[in-house]
Order: structure tokens, then sequence, then C-alpha cells
């Protein structure tokens, strides 16, 4: 219960200092064209898509699953966020759902996909636009691992985390017409198992 109301606190806080910047940007540029959750790409996907979003979604997570399985591996002996849950087990997993739904992926979504992306596609196109967030998330979880982990290992999380990144962004912007609703999906996903792989200890 102490976890569970931890990372629900935590997630409070974290949606908020992530969403602060996009939402102060909105009130300056755009809040009398458009609600706040629209311009971050918080709305639905239409109906019409929806089984198609479906898809990519599920096969875009069990990639990300997979990169994540790697970097656990390349990480396993280094202290990360989910290391909280190392070794609970079962009871981790109301904690680790609150965790990977709202303390990370939901707040990382917001700023990358739903701020950075939609900001870099309007200057630079969305190709390049695309390119630029997707580095910049590759490096947010890169470089905290350099001193750690090493070049080689930390130049493969920035590669790999990256590339998803650039595939959220395409299903996103391209498939879901701006929502940024199946990213966050396949961002949450991933770190419930990550989350898992910690709290029963699988490396």
């Amino acid at each position: 219960m102490v976890l569970f109301l931890e990372k629900t606190i935590n997630s409070i806080m974290q949606i908020i200092l992530f969403s602060l910047i996009p939402f102060i940007w909105w009130l300056i540029t755009a809040r009398k064209d458009i609600s706040f959750l629209q311009w971050i790409g918080l709305k639905p996907v239409s109906d019409g898509k929806k089984s198609k979003i479906a898809i990519w979604t599920i096969g875009i997570s069990a990639a990300f699953i997979l990169v994540s399985v790697v970097m656990l591996y390349l990480i396993r002996n280094v202290e990360t966020a989910t290391s909280v849950f190392r070794g609970v087990g079962m009871k981790a997993i109301p904690a680790i759902i609150v965790y990977a739904v709202f303390n990370t992926s939901l707040p990382e979504e917001i700023l990358f996909r739903g701020f950075l992306l939609k900001r870099f596609s309007n200057w630079f196109g969305f190709v390049m636009g695309n390119v630029i967030q997707s580095i910049l998330f590759g490096l947010l979880h890169g470089v905290m691992f350099f001193s750690l982990v090493g070049t080689v290992q930390t130049i493969l999380i920035i590669l790999f985390t990256g590339g998803i990144a650039w595939c959220m962004g395409v299903i996103n912007e391209k498939k879901a017409n701006g929502s940024i609703i199946p990213s966050w999906c396949i961002h949450a996903i991933s770190n419930v198992f990550s989350g898992i792989f910690s709290a029963f200890m699988l490396f």
C-alpha cells in the first residue's frame, strides 16, 4: 500500500511537471482556438481507425517489450526506476500499473509526442520533427546510464529507445490523426513488463 501511494503521488507530480511547459505554451499561443487536451493529442482515435490502430499498437508494443528486455539485461546491475519493485512479487502489481500508466508513460507522451513532436513538425515538417523528438527521447533514456554502463551500452539504449520513439511518432501522427493514445498504450504496456521483470526478479 505504501508503494502504491508513493507511486500515485509521484504520478501526479510528474504529470504536472511534464505538462507545465506545454500548458504555458498553449495558453500563450492556442487557447482561443483549441482545448489543451485536443492540442496535445489527448483525444480518442476515430471509430473507423480503431481496429487498424489496435493492430499497430499491439505490433509496436511487442517490439517495445523486446527492446525493453534487451535494455533490462544491459542494465541488470544498475539501480533504475523499477528497482523499487525488485523482489516484491504480486504485491507490487498495483504500484507497477500506476507507475507504468501515469508516472512515466503519460507524462513522457505529453511532453515528447504531445508537445515536442507537434511543435517540431510545425516548424520543420513531420519527418524532421519526428527524428528530433526520437533523438531527444533516446538521449533522455540513454545518457543517464552513461557513467554506469559505459559507451557501447549507452549508445544501444539511445538507439533502441529512439527507434521506438520514432515508431510511436509515426503511429500517432500518420495513423491516429495526432492522438497520443496509441503511444501512451504502447509505452505503458512496456513499462508494466519492465516493472514485472523487476518484481519477479526475472534477471
